[in-house]
């Protein structure tokens, strides 16, 4: 599935949309370059998810946690990790299998211990204010 989006004010719309696609997946890998707007839309996401905190970049501490109506939401950003034995310390097991949604960035950094199946979300800078979203399901 493939969206354009031409202004922030349309990241609403496409978390929905996302929502609707993943259908009961709960594994979330977002791809893109560095200010494509993961972190952004992730914000989105987590809104139309229900969350009611302040939803921020877990660049420091790997992970943030969240609770919604549709329970845990644990936010991933693997950008800062040196070697794939901090996602291990990190427990990374109880998370990607304990049933919660995982939002994670920086997937590539964990791509062995990913799950078997995920919804993988690219994003692609077009311009300025232009990006388009890719969803499949893998």
């Amino acid at each position: 599935m493939k969206i354009e989006v031409n202004s922030l004010a349309d990241l609403s719309s496409v978390a929905k949309q996302l929502i609707e696609f993943a259908s009961t997946a709960k594994i979330f890998v977002f791809e893109g370059d560095m200010g494509a707007g993961k972190t952004t839309f992730i914000k989105k996401l987590c809104g139309a998810l229900g969350v009611t905190d302040v939803v921020s970049s877990p660049t420091y501490s790997i992970v943030n946690e969240y609770e919604s109506p549709n329970g845990q939401i644990f936010h991933f950003d693997f950008y800062r990790i040196k070697d794939i034995q901090e996602a291990y310390d990190l427990g990374y097991e109880e998370y990607f299998y304990g049933g919660g949604i995982c939002l994670i960035e920086w997937p590539e950094r964990v791509e062995e211990l990913l799950p078997e199946h995920y919804i993988k979300v690219e994003i692609s800078v077009i311009d300025e204010n232009e990006r388009l979203f890719n969803f499949s399901k893998v």
